[in-house]
């Protein structure tokens, strides 16, 4: 939730009248003491997809209850969600799932979220029991154990992103940058192409961070992302 210009993104989203609230999974490998650093690897390797959508759940139902914000503050009838990259997989899912969710946004989002590694990528992996992917910024080596492919499969009707965006009946907003170097803008067509209710809003020369970068230290968003929240507070705004 800290990196590169998401403090700012939130910002600019409260300064146009929304009560926003970003926050990190679980198992995402910060702490709270640490959160800008991949500070525990081991909960790293060992998130899922379930336990995402279970964190995203406990916020909303803390939220409902007025336990993150005084009820005042927020319009419980009109929650929205957006989320970045896998993030957008994940919302579109609980969007489908829950109906207190009234629109949803996904920015640079996958349309796919099993793995994208060879079959023998794949055994070796299943074998070992732990794959490490380095990270290019940090220099570490990034742990992810098999168990999340096992839940994937346990769960893998659920986590049909194509398949939640078809069935969603709220609306859906696809931002993504046609110039995404991590996930191709196709991912965004074919989720604009089965959802019922969609739009679809290329931005030309974006990457996949919208000019984000960590750190971050200018006092303002990059252009792109300017361009991404002033068209997600319009989709909300409608």
């Amino acid at each position: 939730k800290d990196w590169g210009h998401f403090n700012l993104v939130a910002t600019n989203f409260a300064q146009k009248g929304f009560v926003f609230i970003k926050f990190n999974f679980s198992h995402n490998g910060t702490t709270a003491d640490k959160p800008t650093e991949f500070a525990d690897l081991e909960a790293f390797g060992k998130n899922n997809y379930s336990l995402e959508q279970d964190d995203l759940e406990s916020v909303i139902d803390e939220l409902e209850r007025g336990i993150l914000l005084p009820e005042e503050e927020c319009d419980l009838d009109n929650i929205y969600l957006v989320g970045h990259s896998r993030g957008g997989a994940m919302v579109i899912i609980k969007a489908c799932e829950d109906k207190r969710i009234k629109k949803v946004a996904s920015w640079a989002g996958v349309s796919y979220i099993g793995t994208r590694m060879t079959p023998d990528q794949q055994k070796a992996w299943e074998k070992e029991g732990v794959v490490y992917i380095p990270n290019a910024r940090t220099g570490q080596q990034m742990p992810m154990y098999w168990q999340i492919m096992e839940d994937y499969e346990a769960n893998k009707e659920r986590f049909n992103v194509e398949k939640a965006a078809k069935k969603l009946k709220i609306p859906l907003l696809l931002v993504h940058g046609t110039n995404d170097e991590t996930i191709h803008i196709e991912e965004a067509e074919k989720l604009h192409k089965v959802a019922k209710n969609s739009k679809l809003h290329k931005i030309e020369g974006a990457n996949h961070t919208f000019g984000g970068k960590h750190p971050f230290i200018d006092e303002e968003l990059p252009y792109h992302a300017r361009n991404a929240v002033k068209e997600t507070v319009n989709f909300f705004k409608e």
